[in-house]
């Protein structure tokens, strides 16, 4: 026989174990999907960038560059990281292909 503490015990017991249960959703990885978009303008050329004291010892400078918007170029000024154990730094980079240019992101490699 249900009495009202039973199914207040019982609507508990299924609140809890709902809660429980969806934090353990369990999702196969999806390969990274790069699209490069044709790039029709050339960069302009890399800015002077002045170059402070890290802020903390073995710090890296991770320079600035041109990226591109999907209408043009803009500065993305150079930063200070961390440095990563066993990687170093792949600076950011534009190949020219053919007609059009192609951006590379900057990232950290194993070495």
């Amino acid at each position: 026989m249900n009495t009202p503490r039973t199914t207040r015990i019982a609507l508990l017991a299924a609140a809890m174990s709902s809660t429980m249960l969806t934090g353990c959703v369990v999702a196969t990885a999806q390969p990274a999907y790069v699209r490069y978009e044709p790039v029709m303008v050339a960069p302009p050329p890399h800015r002077v960038e002045v170059v402070g004291v890290a802020p903390y010892p073995g710090h890296v400078w991770i320079a600035g560059y041109w990226g591109w918007s999907g209408r043009g170029h803009h500065w993305v000024p150079g930063r200070w990281e961390a440095p990563r154990h066993g990687h170093r730094w792949a600076s950011h980079r534009w190949e020219r292909h053919g007609d059009h240019w192609r951006e590379h992101h900057g990232r950290w490699e194993r070495h």
